[in-house]
C-alpha cells in the first residue's frame, strides 16, 4: 500500500512538473519574438517621426503608419497567445492544485485513523500480549517486524504530509505568478489597443490630407506612371535582349556539337574495312538528340549562370536592402489613395537625403544601364533573375561589370515630392515580375 501511494505521488508531482515546463518554454520563445517586434516597432515609430517633420501629408508618411499599425497587430497576436497559453496554464495548475488538496485531505484522514487507533491500543501489554500470542517464534518476530514496519508508515505518512503541504504552496505561489503574468499581459493588451486606435486615427488623418493634396499626388503618380512604363519598355528590350543573345549562344554550341558528330562519322567511314575482309568495325559515335529551347521565352543558362540563379532563388527573404535607412513609400502591386488608383511594378523606398549610395542585392552582370530624361536605370542579371534599380542620380558601374553583394551601383535620386531620396527597385524571373518585399528581409 505504501509503495503504491508514494508511486502515484510522485507521478502526480512529475505531470505537475512537466505541465509547467512546456508552456513555459513556449512563453520564452514569444517573449523573444515578442521583443523582436517590440525593436521594430521603435524603428518604425522613429521612422514616422522623421518623415511626420514634412508638414505636407505624403504616401511615405501613410505607408510608415499601415507598416506600424500591421506590425501593432502581429504584436497584440502574440500577447493574444501568451493570455491563452497563460489562460491553459492557470487552469491546468488549478486542477492540479486540487487534486494535490484532495490527496492531502486523504493522508491526514488515514493519519488520523491511525493514530486513533493508535491512542486506543497504546498500553505496552497489548504489544506485549500481540507479540507473544505468536504460535512460533518465526511467527513472533514477523510481528515484531510488522510493528516496525508500522511505526516506519507512520512517519513515512508525517513525511509525505508534509511534502505535499510544500508542494502545494508551491502550486499556490506559481498560480499567482501566472495570474500575475496574465494581468500584465491583459494590460499590456488593452495598452496596444489603445494605441492602435490611435495610429487608426492618424492614419485617417493622412489619408485626408491626401486627399485635399489630390491635384499635386495626381501630377507626382502621373509622372512615376510615365517612367514605369518607359522603365517597363527598356527592361522588356533588354531582357529580350538577353534572351535572344543566350539563345543564339546555345544554337551556335549545338551547331558546334552537331559539326563535330558528323565528323566523327565520317571519320568513322572512312575507317571501315572494305566489304569481306577482316578487321574490326569502329563502333559509331553516340548521339545524343540535341535540347531544343522550349518557347521564346526559355534562357539557356551556362553552368555558372545555373548555378547563380538556383543562389538567387534560394535567398528570397534574405535579400539585403538596395539602399541603407530605406523604408517602402509606396508598395508592390495595385494601391489606392482617396480617389487615386495606381500599380506599382516594383517597391518604391525613400532615403532619408537624396545621393544615398544604392547597392546591389546579388552578386551577378550589369545587362543595362540606361539613361531616360535624366533617370538613370541599372538592370544586373542573376542568371534568369533580374534586379532593377531606377530613379537614381548617377551610376557607378558599366554594362558587362561584374558587382558583388553590397557593392555600390549609384546614388539615389530624389524623390517625386522633393522631400529625401528615392529609389525604385524591380526583381523579375525573365519577364515575369516579382514582389520584392519578400525577397528583401525583415528589419
Amino acid at each position: 500500500m505504501k509503495k503504491h501511494f508514494l508511486f502515484l505521488f510522485s507521478l502526480l508531482l512529475s505531470l505537475g512538473v512537466w505541465a509547467q515546463g512546456q508552456p513555459g518554454s513556449e512563453r520564452a520563445r514569444m517573449e523573444s519574438e515578442r521583443k523582436a517586434i517590440q525593436k521594430e516597432l521603435r524603428e518604425l515609430q522613429e521612422e514616422y517621426n522623421r518623415v511626420h517633420k514634412n508638414k505636407k501629408a505624403t504616401l511615405g508618411q501613410l505607408a510608415a503608419l499601415q507598416d506600424e499599425m500591421r506590425t501593432r497587430e502581429r504584436l497584440l497576436g502574440n500577447i493574444n497567445k501568451e493570455i491563452r497559453i497563460l489562460s491553459d496554464d492557470i487552469y491546468t495548475s488549478t486542477l492540479d492544485l486540487n487534486r494535490l488538496q484532495r490527496q492531502l485531505d486523504t493522508m491526514k484522514r488515514q493519519y488520523a485513523h491511525s493514530v486513533v487507533y493508535a491512542y486506543k491500543n497504546r498500553s505496552s501489554y497489548d504489544y506485549l500480549n500481540f507479540i507473544f500470542s505468536s504460535s512460533s517464534f518465526n511467527d513472533a518476530l514477523k510481528r515484531v517486524r510488522y510493528l516496525r514496519s508500522y511505526r516506519s508508515y507512520r512517519q513515512q505518512q508525517v513525511n509525505t504530509i508534509r511534502e505535499t503541504q510544500a508542494a502545494i504552496e508551491d502550486h499556490k505561489q506559481a498560480l499567482l505568478a501566472k495570474r500575475s503574468q496574465k494581468n500584465q499581459a491583459l494590460a499590456s493588451q488593452t495598452e496596444q489597443f489603445n494605441e492602435l486606435e490611435v495610429k487608426k486615427k492618424q492614419k485617417d488623418e493622412v489619408a485626408a490630407k491626401l486627399k485635399s493634396q489630390e491635384s499635386a499626388l495626381s501630377k507626382q503618380l502621373a509622372s512615376k506612371k510615365k517612367r514605369d512604363n518607359q522603365l517597363k519598355s527598356q527592361i522588356a528590350i533588354a531582357i529580350r535582349r538577353d534572351i535572344e543573345a543566350a539563345q543564339a549562344a546555345e544554337r551556335k554550341r549545338l551547331a558546334e556539337v552537331r559539326r563535330r558528330e558528323e565528323e566523327a562519322r565520317k571519320a568513322a567511314a572512312a575507317n571501315k574495312p572494305a566489304a569481306g575482309s577482316s578487321g574490326t568495325t569502329a563502333p559509331p559515335v553516340a548521339s545524343k538528340p540535341a535540347a531544343k529551347p522550349r518557347n521564346s521565352d526559355y534562357v539557356p543558362l551556362n553552368e555558372g549562370e545555373l548555378r547563380l540563379a538556383n543562389s538567387f532563388a534560394s535567398s528570397r527573404g534574405s535579400l539585403p536592402w538596395p539602399v541603407d535607412n530605406g523604408r517602402v513609400s509606396i508598395p508592390y502591386g495595385p494601391s489606392k489613395v482617396g480617389g487615386l488608383s495606381f500599380d506599382n511594378p516594383g517597391v518604391t523606398i525613400e532615403t532619408p537625403t537624396p545621393g544615398a549610395a544604392v547597392k546591389a542585392v546579388f552578386e551577378g552582370v550589369v545587362s543595362t544601364v540606361s539613361n531616360t530624361e535624366d533617370v538613370i536605370t541599372v538592370l544586373v542579371r542573376h542568371g534568369e533573375f533580374y534586379t532593377v534599380y531606377s530613379n537614381l542620380a548617377s551610376a557607378s558601374v558599366n554594362k558587362g561589370d561584374n558587382v558583388r553583394v553590397g557593392q555600390s551601383i549609384g546614388t539615389a535620386a530624389r524623390a517625386d515630392d522633393g522631400d529625401g531620396g528615392q529609389v525604385d527597385f524591380m526583381l523579375m524571373k525573365g519577364n515575369t515580375r516579382q514582389n520584392p518585399s519578400s525577397w528583401l528581409r525583415r528589419r
